[in-house]
């Protein structure tokens, strides 16, 4: 008898079935679940689609960037993110089982295996596995802050950064830095270099205050590839308001605590050929005892001013470049609240030295008035004040 082919329903599908072979479609072709032949009664299952962050193979990858997947057609099974050295990172599936990401923060110069196991529709397991590498070490930047984070400080205090390599996005690093006070004071960033910045309000900081700068800088871009490494928050307590006015012609020198003068002390100034730098002057360091040395100020021994070494007492440093509060050399004593004879710093009788080490500190202000002293250089310790406030932000 001739073979004859006859149509059977499977499904509400018609398949062609041979006489004899009652199962329906051969099982090579029934068994194929990607089988797309017109008029198969196996469903087709779509490949499952994946999106991974970052790309295989990727190169300098930002530390701070997301690490994630995404899948359609299929469901995330697990995941597995971790350094060559064996760090596991931690991370989570969402509850439909489409998108996975990392939760925990990825290190700066290291590579990272990637591996994840997606399901299809049809049941099947796939496995993959990528790496990728992050920004390297020689495009790390850190910084130092000051104040340090618990410091007490007077109301003269600028917040400081210094970056180890140029920020050329000055704008993303401001974005980044959050300054907040309990005064409500609001302030301005001024860039004094590449690598520099501080922060200060209109005015001096509130008196017994409390200033907050959040630093959420990890990831940030700082410019031609150079990534901040971290992220730090730093509380810092301010004192009363304490600002002192050294005047060069009356030889005095007049602290004021919460805008009420407590105390007047005799002082000689700097001398016609070192004048004390005008302007406002935020106290910096302080020590009992320091030594001096006259060529540290540029002098030789034929200078008639050269003075060679001398061990001084309740030193407070003003200028980097060698300015102070100080006890005066015995030899100057005459000269106290009479005669300028200094080499710009600020001399004190004994007495007067001590009690101004006992009672002013690291940001308190200084104000030399009626000197014929220029201002120092605004970075020659902490000149921010003698900037007026429409310049300070530009």
């Amino acid at each position: 008898m001739a073979a004859v082919c006859v149509l059977a329903a499977v499904g509400g599908v018609f398949a062609a079935v041979a006489p004899g072979l009652a199962g329906g479609p051969l099982e090579s072709e029934a068994g194929s679940a990607l089988r797309t032949s017109p008029g198969m009664a196996s469903p087709v299952v779509p490949p499952v689609t994946l999106d991974a962050a970052p790309t295989n193979g990727a190169k300098q990858v930002n530390p701070a960037a997301p690490v994630s997947l995404k899948v359609g057609n299929g469901t995330i099974q697990r995941v597995t993110l971790a350094s060559t050295a064996g760090k596991t990172i931690d991370g989570s599936i969402d509850a439909g089982g489409k998108a996975w990401s990392a939760t925990g923060p990825l290190e700066f110069n290291t590579e990272y295996s990637y591996t994840y196991v997606v399901k299809d529709s049809a049941g099947r397991e796939t496995s993959t596995t990528q790496s990728f590498n992050t920004v390297s070490s020689s495009h790390e930047a850190d910084a130092a802050v000051y104040p340090l984070n618990g410091m007490k400080v007077g109301v003269g205090q600028p917040l400081q950064v210094i970056f180890s390599e140029p920020v050329t996005n000055r704008a993303a690093v401001e974005k980044a830095i959050k300054i907040t006070t309990t005064a409500g004071q609001a302030g301005a960033f001024h860039w004094y270099s590449d690598t520099m910045v501080r922060y200060r309000p209109e005015n001096f900081w509130a008196a017994n205050s409390t200033v907050t700068m959040d630093m959420q800088l990890f990831g940030v871009d700082l410019g031609n590839g150079q990534i901040a490494n971290f992220n730090k928050k730093v509380n810092v307590s301010i004192g009363d308001k304490k600002v002192a006015v050294a005047d060069a012609t009356a030889h005095t020198f007049t602290l004021s605590v919460n805008d009420q003068p407590v105390k007047t002390l005799p002082v000689s100034m700097g001398d016609k050929r070192f004048p004390s730098a005008k302007g406002y002057a935020v106290l910096m360091e302080k020590n009992r005892f320091d030594h001096f040395r006259a060529a540290s100020i540029g002098l030789k021994p034929d200078d008639p001013a050269y003075y060679g070494e001398a061990d001084v007492e309740y030193t407070i440093r003003l200028t980097l470049s060698g300015a102070y509060i100080h006890q005066a050399l015995e030899s100057a004593y005459p000269y106290i609240g009479n005669t300028n004879v200094s080499h710009g710093c600020i001399g004190f009788l004994p007495e007067g030295a001590a009690w101004v080490f006992d009672n002013m500190g690291t940001g308190d202000v200084v104000q030399i008035i009626n000197t014929e002293g220029d201002y120092a250089a605004k970075t020659d310790g902490y000149g921010d004040w003698n900037i007026p406030w429409s310049e300070y932000g530009n």
